[in-house]
């Protein structure tokens, strides 16, 4: 079992995203890090970009595959972990802590709702293992 903190939501996309009032930090899972393998390349958006709930945020590249990041929450980036874009290696080591890809203040926290709690989703990775 990968590590799927109870405290964040989830999506089917394999984002995971730790709200803390209406800052909501957001990051790939580690079952996401692990399928892509190693990450190459990542294209994250500038503080003070808007990003939409379900629309691409940004690309991940690995060795094997490019992939959209897809927004968890619609709201402004307020911050960017500018450490990731000049070395990959907290995101392919610790994904889920200090490899965390963008900070957003969120339009609607009731969106929050709409994300799948820890159970679910570690119910959708035990099933792609099989």
């Amino acid at each position: 079992m990968k590590y799927v903190p109870e405290e964040n939501y989830y999506t089917k996309d394999h984002e995971w995203a730790y709200a803390d009032e209406n800052l909501v930090t957001i990051g790939i899972t580690e079952y996401a890090q692990s399928a892509l393998g190693e990450v190459v390349y990542l294209d994250l958006p500038d503080v003070g970009q808007r990003v939409v709930k379900e629309e691409s945020f940004g690309v991940v590249e690995s060795v094997k595959a490019m992939n959209d990041l897809i927004a968890p929450v619609s709201g402004i980036v307020i911050e960017v972990n500018d450490i990731l874009l000049n070395n990959l290696d907290s995101l392919n080591d610790d994904p889920m802590n200090t490899g965390w890809l963008v900070k957003v203040e969120i339009d609607n926290e009731k969106e929050l709702l709409h994300l799948l709690k820890a159970a679910d989703y570690k119910k959708i990775i035990d099933k792609k293992k099989k």
